[in-house]
């Protein structure tokens, strides 16, 4: 019999014997392992245990007693039992892929039984069929197969129950017997179930699109009826004829959570058809074919001839630096205070010596000056001097206004902080009349490099992307970092952000705050933004708006303040690539007159591009607060696709020509909502490189 050959499979291969067979047993069972099976388990690595093989042995008891708990919450179909247990323990520590002595699988049990929410999240835990069922005769004589041995289990029970005196060992017999019948109810439910049940519908859609110029993008959904049994696998089938004879390859999904599959390895400019199918304990259902029918793998840049814009910069670049290096080995710059007149070789000496004179500390207050602060902080805690201070270093005491070109300067030397001592040597101070902006820089990086060995860091992180100035003459210039690690300084030591804060109000005068009680009071804001500013996107292709305002020194450009190294955007769709037909539907619509398209342009109502842009476009006037109507007058970018790596790629709106830039003094008849500010241009191409 078959159910005999799986047992003595299992005895074999020494497998662990049946878990509890009743309900309360599980439900003691579930007990123990929610309390002290969780903290048990995790005490193995502690030295709690003394000898390797007896922590093995006891990993070993506490796996199958997880095991046996997550059979019977199954068969109990108390899904949120499984789904506790599910959170809190790997498939391979619930052995979750292993026969039990009647030879099932967690997963036979829920779809037998028709529990699709278990089934599901089974699935989704990486969960399979067992591989015994072969055919649709096999599942089905191993279900009478158990049925009939536990009725004859029940049958023998309940004879020696009334035959039997009362006495103990007929007390045990009861309590078998009840088990027992509760496993005959379970198996022919099961056996009910399997038979109740039909293959599943088609999948209720599948969507075809072009990956790039050698994939395609599948995308589908669940069937609307599974006929009475939970679908556990998807078949993709690809071929160049729409008869799908000949087959050109297939693929099996069994991983659910995401219900997509990309197809790999075709071949540029040649239309592939798309099918698929669903699975459940029954076979096969009938294949639904994909939408657009057809499609051909391309992508608009080996369409139109164009390299990727980055391609080489990074290399070429390196190569450049290297070239400037080069150069500069056998110049004066190495000697750069020699050739200066005496005032100015006085200031830079007194500069130096200041730099590496013993007694070189931070600062404890601000005098009327220039100076730059690092922020290190690490979850709710931040780097402070021992005197509870945050890291300050004055840059230049006479400097009373910060030119705006000085800070963007240093916001590019915070890309390359290991090469601080170069640049030193590199910047000369010469009575040109550029001496006074490499005065400033110069002594900015005498300032880095003063902090960087007070700290014992070279990385000050990134720049925050405008300076504090306070009445009193003060501009401080801050750079944030975020530490992953439990680090310890010798010089500097972790503090809570509230404890410094609230040290700093007691001493500090709320009607002119310094620069420090001004960065003090918004320190959560800066670290939320530093934050946000190394978040990505999710692969896809975006719509993004471009707004630029301009004033005397500088273009600043509007962003979203969650993600502010990303322009204002919305979410088209999630595959990031535009093919071949998009782009030229693209070329043509930039041709005409009125390119943002409208719903009466009836002809191209049935482009998917079409729609999805006709939504997105919706959506980002929303979000800046821009009335609709106004889109016509907006229009698309058609010179290029933007691409920020491999997935992730953008279309821009941009705003009439007149519109693009406010200059100063110029009304914007359309404020964004709240949520959104403005960073200098520099500093947002820095924050999008990185």
């Amino acid at each position: 019999k078959m159910t005999q050959q799986m047992r003595d499979l299992q005895l074999a291969q020494a497998r662990k014997p049946p878990g509890p067979s009743s309900p309360n047993a599980a439900k003691r069972l579930y007990r123990n392992l929610s309390g002290k099976f969780r903290v048990n388990y995790t005490s193995f690595d502690e030295g709690s245990l003394v000898g390797r093989g007896e922590k093995e042995k006891l990993r070993k008891s506490y796996l199958f007693q997880s095991n046996a708990a997550l059979f019977e919450a199954v068969e109990l179909q108390d899904l949120d039992r499984v789904q506790e247990m599910l959170k809190h323990y790997s498939p391979e520590e619930l052995d979750l892929n292993t026969p039990n002595s009647e030879g099932l699988l967690p997963l036979d049990i829920a779809i037998m039984t028709n529990n699709a929410p278990i089934a599901r999240a089974l699935l989704q835990a990486g969960a399979k069929e067992s591989p015994h069922f072969v055919s649709l005769e096999s599942r089905s004589l191993h279900l009478s197969t158990l049925v009939r041995e536990a009725e004859q289990r029940v049958n023998e029970l309940m004879a020696q129950v009334v035959n039997e005196a009362p006495n103990a060992d007929c007390s045990e017999k009861e309590k078998q017997l009840k088990a027992w019948e509760w496993r005959f109810r379970l198996y022919k439910r099961m056996k009910a179930g399997f038979e109740h049940a039909r293959v599943p519908d088609a999948p209720s859609s599948v969507h075809l699109s072009v990956a790039s110029s050698s994939s395609l993008q599948v995308t589908f959904w669940e069937p609307l009826s599974v006929n009475s049994a939970v679908v556990t696998k998807y078949k993709v089938e690809w071929s160049c004829s729409p008869t799908f004879s000949p087959l050109l390859g297939e693929a099996m999904i069994d991983k659910l959570k995401d219900l997509h599959f990309t197809i790999q390895g075709l071949v540029s400019g040649t239309a592939y058809h798309v099918r698929v199918s669903a699975y459940n304990m029954k076979g096969w259902g009938p294949p639904q074919a994909s939408t657009p029918p057809f499609a051909i793998p391309s992508n608009w840049r080996e369409y139109d001839g164009r390299a990727p814009r980055r391609r080489g910069q990074a290399e070429a670049l390196d190569h450049l630096l290297g070239q400037v290096k080069t150069v500069h080995q056998h110049c004066i710059c190495h000697e750069p205070c020699k050739n200066q007149p005496q005032s100015r070789k006085h200031s830079v000496s007194k500069s130096l010596k200041h730099l590496f004179h013993p007694g070189s500390k931070f600062l404890k207050t601000l005098k009327r000056g220039l100076y730059l602060t690092a922020i290190f902080y690490k979850d709710d805690n931040i780097l402070v001097t021992h005197e509870d201070q945050i890291p300050v270093v004055e840059i230049d005491d006479t400097y009373s206004c910060l030119l705006m070109q000085d800070f963007l300067w240093l916001t590019k030397v915070s890309c390359m902080w290991d090469e601080i001592l170069w640049l030193r040597q590199c910047v000369t101070v010469s009575q040109s009349s550029c001496s006074c902006i490499l005065q400033t820089r110069f002594k900015m990086l005498l300032a880095i490099s003063q902090m960087q060995g007070l700290l014992g860091i070279q990385d000050l992180g990134q720049v925050f992307f405008e300076p504090i100035k306070d009445k009193q003459g003060n501009i401080l210039i801050v750079t944030l970092k975020e530490v992953k690690t439990n680090q310890t300084f010798e010089s500097v030591r972790w503090v809570p952000i509230c404890k410094l804060q609230t040290s700093r109000k007691s001493v500090s005068s709320p009607e002119e705050p310094t620069a420090l009680d001004m960065l003090l009071i918004s320190v959560q804001d800066k670290l939320a933004y530093h934050q946000r500013s190394s978040h990505a996107l999710s692969p896809g292709l975006y719509l993004g708006y471009l707004k630029l305002c301009s004033a005397v020194d500088q273009i600043r450009v509007l962003v979203p303040e969650q993600l502010p190294n990303i322009l204002c955007h919305v979410k088209i769709r999630s595959n990031p690539n535009i093919s071949r037909e998009e782009w030229e539907w693209l070329q043509k619509m930039a041709s005409v007159e009125e390119p943002v398209p409208t719903e009466t342009e009836t002809d191209r109502s049935q482009n998917p591009l079409f729609q999805e842009l006709q939504v997105a476009i919706k959506e980002l006037m929303m979000l800046v607060n821009i009335p609709f109507q106004e889109a016509k007058d907006f229009r698309l970018y058609s010179q290029e696709v933007l691409d920020f790596g491999d997935q992730v790629s953008f279309l821009l709106l941009l705003p009439p020509s007149d519109d693009v830039c406010t200059a100063p003094g110029q009304n914007n008849p359309y404020t964004p909502r709240s949520g959104f500010l403005t960073l200098p241009l520099q500093i947002f191409e820095l924050g999008e490189e990185k």
